[in-house]
């Protein structure tokens, strides 16, 4: 009974490196299902200003009704990054505003909060992430930095293992990185989370050769 236990656990092990091998080695082709007419886009917004600002400016030079329905989502004690997007989606002439969406989600850690207290909060805050991704199923996740977008990524990179959705992490580093990354786009970076890592820094593309250099876009 101990023996095939054994073989059973170093059996699921090995078929779970190979998949996140395989999700990671698909992180960097092309898109999956880009025929479609809507992708539902899933955006993290920013616990600052500066964040959502250049969300909202990005969000203004893409296809609008390509990418649709939109869910914006901030954090829990962040209701200013709502409050622009409701403005912006309010001056679109667009179909692809109907059944746009915003929430909020817990922080994995407030400004100040201790490490040991941030241990449940993150926890919280991969449960929530867990019910909105089952409940919103996009088809992308675009984000720019805010720590609120790392328990959602998480949740999307081990649905994508568990081959449960495949919706692609697009994070745009914040044009204020010049020299490094942010933690969020760090550990995006460093566990292969992201699908595409864009940043607007050459110097910052050299530093980090598996990230794309797209110029200034804000």
């Amino acid at each position: 009974m101990v023996e095939f236990v054994s073989v059973f656990l170093v059996t699921i092990t090995t078929l779970l490196v190979f998949r996140v091998v395989y999700v990671i080695s698909q992180s960097s082709k092309p898109a999956r299902n880009t025929s479609q007419k809507h992708l539902s886009t899933l955006i993290v917004l920013g616990s600052g200003g500066g964040h959502t600002a250049e969300m909202i400016n990005l969000l203004s030079v893409m296809q609008k009704d390509r990418f649709a329905p939109r869910y914006y989502i901030a954090a829990a004690t962040d209701n200013m990054s709502l409050q622009k997007a409701c403005v912006y989606e309010g001056i679109l002439d667009d179909k692809g505003a109907d059944g746009t969406q915003f929430m909020q989600i817990y922080r994995s850690r407030e400004v100040g909060q201790s490490y040991i207290t941030s241990v449940g909060t993150t926890l919280l805050a991969l449960g929530h992430a867990l019910w909105l991704m089952v409940k919103i199923r996009p088809h992308m996740i675009l984000c720019n930095g805010p720590g609120t977008c790392i328990p959602i990524c998480v949740i999307v990179f081990n649905f994508k293992v568990l081959g449960i959705r495949w919706s692609y992490i697009y994070y745009v580093e914040s044009i204020a990185r010049v020299k490094r990354l942010s933690l969020s786009g760090l550990l995006l970076y460093r566990l292969h989370m992201a699908d595409q890592l864009f940043v607007q820094w050459p110097q910052l593309q050299k530093r980090y050769p598996r990230a794309h250099y797209v110029g200034g876009l804000m």
